[in-house]
């Protein structure tokens, strides 16, 4: 079971996010539809590694819808 908090954010993206100040901006400027993409996304992450690759990759690629 994926914990989330009170936003619907899985803790894992979170605690990742907090500390990639630059993918946490990066999530923050997409919209409500692209954060949701995200968001599906970590809940198929089964590792603290894939984790942080997918908080990485959003500063990493071009702006998502």
């Amino acid at each position: 079971m994926i914990q989330q908090n009170d936003d619907g954010l899985p803790l894992g993206l979170g605690m990742a996010l907090a500390q990639q100040p630059g993918a946490m901006a990066a999530f923050a400027a997409l919209s409500e539809q692209g954060q949701q993409a995200v968001i599906a996304q970590a809940h198929q992450v089964r590792s603290r590694a894939e984790m942080h690759a997918l908080v990485a990759s959003l500063t990493d690629s071009a702006p998502r819808a």
